[in-house]
């Protein structure tokens, strides 16, 4: 089994260091992460300049590009044969409800999904991140499962409770919350005078409910959101159609 892992917190994070060693034992490790902090990076790929592949002492291989641009390239060239399964994270941090639109961790696995391999992208639900190891623990588990029964080219979104892996409650297939707008924009003055901006911290949540990703790591459990890439949304097309006659 071999398995490409990335994220969007750099090559490194100790998120990803946790995933590369707790999966070792367990199948062919190659490591391609960014050579920086990408949070936010989306799925944006990098076509305006040529881009440089590095090794890290501890053997990882970073790109100075997007997660997106990682996982492209390590699939379509970089490495000698296709990976089995792509594993993004671990993500310092939640991607639930619309995080997941700008996530790098979870663009990170989209982009292997794309390229027809079982993806999966990993978050500890945290920013105080306690607990590394239950999520690497997670980690594990889903690829046991995955050799015991393997998937089509499917796309996990997971978050994990920062907890003890003997406190959490089990596995829930959740469908993506919603948060409200974002908070405004933080206006500063820069050293030499100069207005800039920080852009707003995410609002609260606001569609929280039984069966949503924020519901169940709030409980205990461990959130597992299979996405789709297809957005079309099929019940405007008859009123867009008509609006357009």
């Amino acid at each position: 089994m071999r398995i490409l892992l990335s994220n969007d917190d750099g090559y490194f994070a100790p998120g990803l260091e946790h995933l590369a060693a707790a999966l070792a034992p367990h199948a062919d490790i190659t490591v391609v992460a960014p050579e920086r902090d990408r949070s936010g990076a989306s799925n944006s790929l990098t076509l305006d300049r040529p881009l440089s592949v590095r090794r890290a002492p501890n053997g990882f291989l970073f790109v100075n590009g997007t997660p997106t641009d990682c996982v492209h390239l390590a699939v379509t060239g970089l490495l000698n044969d296709l990976p089995d399964m792509v594993m993004s994270g671990i993500n310092l941090g939640a991607n639930m409800g619309d995080d997941t639109i700008y996530s790098g961790t979870v663009a990170a696995a989209t982009e292997g999904y794309l390229l027809g391999v079982p993806s999966v992208a990993l978050s500890l639900a945290s920013k105080t991140a306690a607990h590394f190891e239950t999520a690497a623990a997670v980690a594990v588990e889903l690829l046991e499962r995955h050799k015991r029964q393997p998937a089509g080219a499917w796309l996990l979104n997971v978050n994990i409770p920062d907890i003890a892996r003997d406190r959490v409650q089990g596995y829930r297939i959740t469908r993506l919350g919603r948060r409200h707008k974002a908070e405004d924009v933080v206006r500063m003055q820069s050293p030499r005078g100069e207005t800039v901006y920080w852009v707003g911290a995410a609002g609260p949540a606001a569609d929280a409910g039984e069966g949503t990703d924020f519901h169940a790591v709030e409980n205990k459990f461990i959130s597992v959101t299979p996405l789709q890439i297809d957005l079309t949304n099929r019940e405007q097309m008859a009123g867009v159609d008509a609006w357009l006659q």
